[in-house]
């Protein structure tokens, strides 16, 4: 049976040479950065070169980045630190109504403490209304957070716009950029964001170390507390080989990524026309061009996303879906029902994302098992109509 991973949004395969960069500081490299011995020197020398390395990929300075454990801790670190920071100023927040549950339920304990928090509606590409978002915006405004690129449809919002209406009455501007960040380019110069979170599992680093972007000058509370380490701002001992894992992958991505972008969207585009034409009841959600290239999405009539993902799963497939089963109940995507998607199609919701070492062989064979499996759930689906008889 083959194996074939197409769920390169979860997570990616840690790449071998990532791996290499890693081992020193798992053995003989052991170190506490804090210490001023030897040990401790070789530890510090190495943070600071992955803190130039992941800086350089998105065009930052090296004191701008921030190492976190993940990019949820990332976006709860933004959301948190800067609304409480700059509380004095106003205590509204503005997100749109797509972004990760990373970022809506900070937002909700937020609101618990007193602060305000508005969704912006998006379109059926799932773009942000910027009419909308100019509407939204108060004298007490401090900070908007919005998605580079959605997980759930894939589609690359317009970051730089979004920041010129932000910068018109001061307000800060956070981006999720998980999806994103290692995997198209992403410039914080160009883009004019104060705050934007990373993963380094997105970019094939290692799982468990992230980081955040903070523009020079811009105030954020600690997230943790009881150590001076990155800068004060978040307290405890690092992750040295993690971070060293975090650098050399950021460089890699660097180096790659047109290579690898342009690998992605050739993948791509065989999958979107294979599935429209081997699968009929397929339907794309997101935009079918300003999308990420690793990333296709969408509904098939009928039939549930966890019964073909696990069906595939049978087959040595690997997808997502965007449903999830939630206390034996089907909770509906957010993101999907934001972008106009019916109800009865939400849940047949599945996601495909393709890396740099996914072969349209990989296409074949799922394209080889997918139609017949979309077959069996729809003929026995109550949702089907079935002809009079």
């Amino acid at each position: 049976m083959n194996k074939v991973y197409l769920d390169h949004i979860s997570t990616n395969p840690t790449d071998k040479r990532v791996v290499e960069a890693m081992l020193p500081y798992l053995s003989e490299k052991y170190g506490n950065p804090s210490s001023l011995y030897e040990q401790g020197r070789i530890a510090a020398g190495a943070l600071d070169a992955a803190r130039k390395q992941v800086a350089g990929l998105i065009n930052a300075k090296p004191e701008e980045i921030i190492f976190t454990s993940c990019g949820s801790e990332s976006n709860n670190f933004a959301l948190r630190g800067l609304a409480f920071a700059n509380q004095k100023k106003g205590k509204h927040i503005i997100a749109s109504a797509i972004e990760h549950f990373s970022v809506l339920h900070p937002l909700k304990t937020l609101e618990k403490e007193g602060f305000k928090v508005t969704q912006i509606p998006v379109d059926d590409h799932g773009f942000v209304k910027l009419d909308e978002l100019k509407k939204a915006v108060l004298p007490e405004t401090i900070l908007i957070s919005i998605t580079h690129a959605s997980n759930e449809i894939g589609s690359i919002e317009p970051i730089a716009e979004i920041v010129e209406i932000a910068k018109e009455k001061n307000i800060l501007l956070h981006t999720d950029a998980v999806q994103a960040a290692g995997v198209i380019p992403v410039d914080v110069r160009q883009l004019g964001v104060d705050a934007l979170s990373l993963a380094a599992n997105q970019f094939y680093g290692p799982k468990g170390v992230a980081a955040l972007y903070l523009k020079k000058g811009v105030r954020i509370l600690p997230y943790l507390e009881g150590g001076v380490q990155e800068d004060g701002k978040r307290a405890g001992t690092e992750n040295v080989a993690g971070i060293a894992g975090m650098g050399k992958a950021a460089e890699l991505a660097k180096i790659e990524m047109n290579g690898r972008i342009a690998h992605l969207k050739k993948i791509q585009r065989k999958l979107i026309d294979d599935l429209q034409s081997g699968v009929p009841t397929f339907h794309l959600t997101g935009h079918p061009e300003q999308r990420l290239p690793n990333h296709v999405s969408g509904c098939v009539e009928f039939i549930e996303g966890e019964s073909m993902s696990m069906f595939l799963d049978m087959e040595g497939i690997s997808v997502s879906t965007g449903s999830a089963c939630v206390s034996r109940a089907l909770k509906a995507s957010h993101v999907l029902l934001a972008i106009g998607v019916a109800r009865e199609m939400v849940n047949g919701s599945i996601v495909f994302s393709h890396g740099k070492d996914t072969t349209e062989k990989d296409i074949d064979y799922l394209l080889e098992k997918l139609p017949p499996i979309v077959e069996r759930l729809q003929a026995m689906s109550p949702l089907k109509k079935r002809p009079s008889t």
